[in-house]
């Protein structure tokens, strides 16, 4: 009985696939998961395959009774008329066959749905940048059909042009990340590129001498060691090239550390300016630090990884160090003039400021102040405390320094006290100097009555009293 029925079923279709043509072309990939829309009908039944031996795979009627093929290659299932399929196979991809009827005779409805293969294909998995990357994206085309529309997106989700399914390109920075492989303007196939760099970093970095010193270099989360060293991995190292004025060796590029690739991951130092690598480099960080930073920090320093290829990718970090100087020094007398000057030691750009900001007692306004050099006419004690510097680009703040000054009042307690003792000083010594006087004169006076005491002495000669 189900024999009679398919044999004039199948002849329908046949024919009307030769008049209209009427197939759904669907497009995936091997293992992914395809949806076939039925549409709704009280009889449905879902087949495999265009002649009269095909596969039922799966049927439903409007009294509840549904049914799905006992065959484990196949894992389907039901979501009212339409049909599921996952984790689709190699030999899974063909016509199938939805038919549909309202009263379960001879008025049934049939769709057919071409499921076609689309495999991509990839020349590696890891790059670097400049190496070659080819990318294929196939249609099997059934015979008869026309070749669909195939081309790529890029991970910035950019059509790439002149490509019709297969790419060839130099490797860059951006090509990171999932790239598309797009059917009919509507399917796609994704593929994983993944490109090893250091990852992005600012390309200036603001201290001051009163902030800590951080310079970042990391390798992003996406990639691994492992990928490193798949790719030949040589040397890891930082350097770093003064800025002139702020080292005598300034023409010198000097290696600071360098990583031993050898299990464990060891840091050793070339140069030692106290900075501090990340403790644990297998976590991806590479970072240098160190509590303070110095006006010698001034300069570049440059993180690189050099691959076995000659590739080198590197990260350069320009270290700007705000610093706060007082030509007088830091402790002066009261009354004099003081000029402090604000500097990384290099020109400011035009969207970037500086701030003066003085100690709260000060009758100098914060306001008032935003060049380089400050002077502070008779500076009073008033004036003692910290006066710190910020250096802004816009509305943010890049750094800050501090410079702390002592005002000394003209007539200290210290000076008083120097004074008066000098003065008491000088006035025991006075004393004393009358006391030997007067002792000096009583003595020659009884010398002198000793010698002689006749009431009429005579001139010359000697004779008894």
């Amino acid at each position: 009985m189900m024999e009679n029925f398919i044999k004039p079923f199948f002849i329908l279709y046949a024919v009307l696939m030769s008049v209209t043509g009427a197939e759904e072309m669907i497009y995936a990939q091997v293992g992914e998961s395809v949806t076939l829309k039925g549409i709704q009908q009280k009889y449905t039944y879902w087949y495999f395959g265009e002649t009269e031996n095909t596969n039922q795979l799966a049927w439903r009627n409007h009294l509840g009774g549904y049914g799905v093929t006992q065959d484990k290659t196949w894992k389907v299932s039901l979501s009212g008329d339409s049909l599921i399929i996952n984790d689709l196979q190699d030999e899974q991809f063909g016509t199938f066959l939805f038919k549909g009827s309202a009263t379960g005779q001879s008025d049934f409805k049939v769709t057919a749905y071409k499921v076609i293969k689309v495999k991509v294909m990839k020349s590696d998995s890891v790059f670097l940048p400049g190496e070659s990357l080819t990318l294929g994206c196939l249609v099997e085309t059934p015979q008869g059909q026309m070749k669909p529309d195939v081309h790529w997106l890029n991970p910035q989700r950019v059509r790439v042009k002149n490509n019709k399914g297969t790419l060839d390109k130099t490797v860059e920075i951006q090509d990171n990340g999932s790239w598309s492989c797009v059917v009919q303007n509507e399917n796609k196939a994704q593929v994983s590129v993944t490109v090893v760099d250091l990852a992005p970093s600012p390309e200036r970095h603001y201290t001051s001498t009163d902030s800590p010193l951080t310079i970042p270099c990391s390798i992003p989360s996406y990639i691994s060691w492992d990928h490193i060293k798949q790719k030949g991995i040589q040397e890891v190292q930082w350097h770093f090239s003064p800025k002139p004025s702020s080292s005598p060796t300034s023409d010198e590029r000097l290696r600071l550390l360098h990583l031993s690739l050898e299990s464990p991951l060891t840091w050793k130092i070339d140069q030692d300016k106290n900075l501090m690598p990340a403790s644990d480099a297998t976590k991806r960080n590479l970072s240098l630090s160190r509590n303070r930073a110095r006006v010698e920090d001034r300069g570049d320093f440059t993180c690189s990884m050099t691959f076995k290829n000659g590739v080198t990718l590197s990260r350069t970090v320009h270290v700007q160090v705000l610093q706060i100087t007082s030509f007088a020094g830091t402790e002066i007398p009261s009354g004099q003039t003081v000029n402090l000057s604000c500097s990384t030691g290099e020109p400011l750009t035009s969207d970037m400021q500086l701030k003066w900001f003085p100690p709260e007692q000060s009758s100098m306004m914060k306001s008032d102040h935003h060049g380089g050099h400050l002077s502070i006419k008779e500076a009073s004690t008033a004036d003692s405390g910290k006066w710190r510097c910020e250096l802004w680009r816009r509305n943010e703040k890049l750094a800050s320094a501090v410079l702390g000054l002592k005002i000394e009042p003209i007539l200290s307690v210290w000076m008083l006290v120097t004074i008066c003792s000098a003065a008491v000083i000088l006035i025991l010594l006075l004393v004393l100097t009358f006391i030997l006087c007067r002792r000096s004169q009583r003595k020659t006076r009884n010398f002198r009555h000793r010698l002689c005491q006749c009431r009429n002495p005579k001139p010359k000669g000697f004779y008894r009293t």
